[in-house]
């Protein structure tokens, strides 16, 4: 194995500069997927340790989960859209589904492996135990890896650096002294982690704690064979489909770079805009779901069939729980829910690494302090990466990869970090800010603005799009850029990890999320004669000239209500891509 080994140099450490080669990657699950390939793309080499059989991480449902690792129930759909969770150089295959089940999902993790060739990288069954600074730290920047195999045997590896990709959904958070008389409940209490199916909740009274993603997918999917189910909610929460305007995956729709800029500009009047129009789907303070925060202060639930339960009565609305008596919760309105069954807390994770040194990871405030929620500030060498440890209003596969893309590049010193002290003041002024951004941040530690946090990382590494230059060169490509979603093939353009099939990809990505439709040809309605995108695009003498236009025939009014309503009338699917003739 190759271990640091040092060039001389003018005036760094002492004459001295640290090369990596080797990298340790703890988890192979997607965000341990994308940093084995951005090791690779900088020519390092990694090795990778999975506790389990196989890839995937959280999106590989296990029927019998070990403690310590991530699960997910059989019902599973992904929140996030083919387009906008896919890595930035591996467009998804066309046939795929938008929203795919879990199993689907891993499909697509496996074709990114093989097609990476990432599988003989990766050590299965093989668990970290610890990671050790060596001796000689300040100076090689090493770490001493110590893992255990299934059968039992431990062995100790010294690597150049580590990328910890172990996510935050393995430690459940169940909160049981906040619900006085749980310990005395006559029937079964779990947490969502341990949730498979609604296999034997069948005649039986459900209670869910927490509206978050899990509690909404949860108290639906326990509906459809129990007597009943009660989803108890602290505060409410804004609740959206997977689908969106015109029959589009929701987050193609209102997430464009464009629709990000008026709602910096016009942050109140954007919020009151987007409540309007969920509400106009279904009254969320009819339903007992309107929480006080605005909409983009928190992570909104993903439900498609939520309101339809409640609609139907199969899952009713609560207030907090008071306590609980026997087989009797008391909620703090002063109803009471009698002979329950079975009480599920959808409470959340804790997070924890229990196999770095304590104190590595300190606390900021209730968050971790970690530079660009990637690297601990108090390091002597920056050769420790936490990766994919974030969590945002949208998908998690791009924040991930551009980490591993700006961390394997500061290891290979071709990047260099601020001062400890200028990281530590980043850090504090990046936890008030957040702070100021969204609501119950202690709750929701791991949050990061989506867009924001990709630019600001993208603007270091040099792969930020550079979109003046593109409306100037190429407008097609420009104000689909500026106007259309903000899919990861926009950070592949330029720069490092150039990749020549982004423009493509930005191209075609319409036509990928119009094949899974494909299953049934409708015939044309008549009155419908819209010309096709490539023709629009083909009239476009420039992007500023268009952008002028489209300020001109549309009131700001009408712009600021529905931003993307333009977006769709310009660069939504033709008739050609829906397969009309």
């Amino acid at each position: 194995m190759f271990h640091a080994f040092y060039e001389k140099t003018s005036n760094q450490n002492n004459g001295f500069i640290i090369m990596v080669r080797t990298v340790a990657v703890i988890g192979a699950g997607p965000s341990g997927l994308t940093s084995i390939k951005s090791c690779l793309d900088e020519g390092l080499e990694p090795t990778c340790f999975e506790s389990s059989e196989d890839i995937g991480g959280l999106w590989r449902f296990k029927e019998h989960p070990d403690p310590g690792r991530a699960n997910i129930y059989q019902s599973v759909i992904i929140n996030s859209s083919k387009e906008m969770m896919s890595y930035s150089d591996f467009p998804p295959p066309a046939h795929l589904p938008n929203n795919m089940h879990h199993s689907q999902l891993l499909i697509y993790l496996r074709l990114y492996a093989e097609t990476f060739d990432l599988f003989k990288h990766i050590v299965f069954q093989t668990t970290v135990v610890s990671v050790r600074q060596r001796p000689d730290f300040p100076v090689s920047g090493q770490w001493e890896v110590e893992t255990e195999r299934t059968e039992g045997q431990r062995e100790s590896q010294v690597f150049d650096a580590v990328m910890v990709c172990t996510g935050h959904f393995t430690q459940p958070h169940l909160p049981l002294k906040d619900f006085p008389g749980i310990e005395e409940f006559e029937g079964r209490y779990l947490h969502s982690w341990e949730y498979r199916s609604a296999e034997g909740l069948q005649g039986k009274r459900v209670v869910v704690v927490g509206i978050g993603n899990s509690g909404g997918d949860i108290a639906v999917d326990a509906s459809r064979v129990a007597e009943q189910v009660y989803l108890s909610t602290r505060k409410g929460a804004w609740v959206v489909s997977r689908v969106g305007a015109g029959g589009l995956p929701g987050d193609l729709v209102g997430t464009s770079r464009l629709d990000k800029l008026l709602q910096k500009l016009f942050p109140s009047w954007i919020t009151w805009m987007m409540e309007k129009n969920l509400n106009q789907s279904f009254d969320h303070r009819l339903y007992g779901l309107q929480p006080k925060h605005g909409f983009f202060a928190q992570i909104p639930v993903v439900n498609d069939d939520l309101p339809g339960r409640i609609i139907s009565g199969r899952v009713l609305i609560k207030p907090n729980i008071r306590e609980i008596r026997g087989s009797s919760v008391a909620f703090e309105d002063g109803s009471v829910v009698d002979k329950v069954d079975v009480v599920v807390f959808a409470t959340g994770y804790n997070y924890d690494f229990p196999f770095l040194p304590s104190g590595l990871l300190a606390n900021s405030s209730h968050r971790l302090s970690l530079y660009r929620n990637v690297f601990p500030p108090g390091l002597a060498r920056p050769s420790l990466a936490v990766v994919g440890f974030v969590c945002n209003l949208g998908a998690i596969n791009p924040l991930a990869e551009m980490q591993a893309r700006w961390a394997t590049r500061v290891f290979k010193g071709l990047l260099t970090l601020p001062s400890e002290e200028a990281m530590l003041q980043d850090i504090k002024r990046d936890t008030s800010t957040l702070q100021n951004r969204f609501a119950c941040l202690e709750r929701h530690p791991l949050q990061v603005d989506h867009i924001p946090y990709l630019d600001s990382m993208a603007e270091e590494l040099g792969v930020r799009p550079n979109l003046l230059g593109l409306l100037l060169r190429e407008p097609g490509v420009g104000l689909r850029v500026l106007l259309g979603p903000c899919t990861p093939y926009q950070y592949r353009l330029r720069g490092p990890g150039q990749w020549d099939g982004a423009r493509q990809a930005i191209l075609t990505q319409w036509e990928r999320v119009a094949q899974p439709f494909r299953t049934r040809m409708a015939a044309q309605p008549e009155s419908r004669t819209r010309a096709s995108c490539s023709l629009r695009l083909t009239l476009t003498l420039s992007g500023a000239v268009l952008l002028l236009t489209l300020y001109t025939r549309h009131s700001l009014s009408s712009l600021l209500s529905h931003p993307t309503g333009l977006l769709y009338k310009l660069y939504s699917p033709s008739e050609t891509m829906w397969g009309w003739k």
